[in-house]
């Protein structure tokens, strides 16, 4: 039987030494293993196959089960601080209190972080509004979401 804490902590120490990091660990009831990896820069695609290779061989076939490596998705929301940091200077999309904010990501620290969006406000004496650029701080608790705003 294949226990995700047995897993965990192989998959973390194959990744200790490099700049990876385990974002993602799921294993359902049919032994389906999804791992998913991030890092500052770009996710290389053969270290994820090196890595399943590790893991293959760790694991032996002793059970039957299906194994995944990858890099998190780009459409998934947000799961750890490192993914903040990497897309500081995006644009992204939060939801905050039921409402959906889009703007740059501006700053990410162990604590919150910082968007940036255009607002339309009227100046006073003013008869038409202009777009005024307006920094919001949340914490990472306080939000729903907040996932990169991937367009094409």
């Amino acid at each position: 039987m294949i226990v995700k804490d047995d897993i965990k902590t192989l998959v973390e120490r194959l990744l200790s030494g490099s700049d990876y990091e385990l974002q993602r660990l799921e294993i359902d009831s049919e032994n389906n293993i999804l791992v998913e990896i991030d890092r500052l820069g770009i996710v290389d695609v053969d270290f994820c196959a090196e890595l399943n290779r590790k893991i293959v061989d760790a694991l032996g076939d002793k059970d039957d089960y299906s194994l995944e490596v990858g890099s998190v998705s780009l459409t998934d929301p947000f799961i750890s601080k490192l993914q903040y940091i990497k897309h500081v200077g995006d644009e992204v999309e939060v939801l905050a209190d039921g409402k959906k904010l889009r703007g740059q990501l501006i700053s990410a620290d162990d604590d919150t972080f910082a968007i940036e969006i255009e607002v339309m406000v009227l100046p006073e004496g003013k008869k038409r509004k202009v777009k005024e650029l307006q920094t919001l701080t949340f914490r990472y608790d306080e939000v729903t979401y907040t996932k990169y705003n991937l367009k094409f």
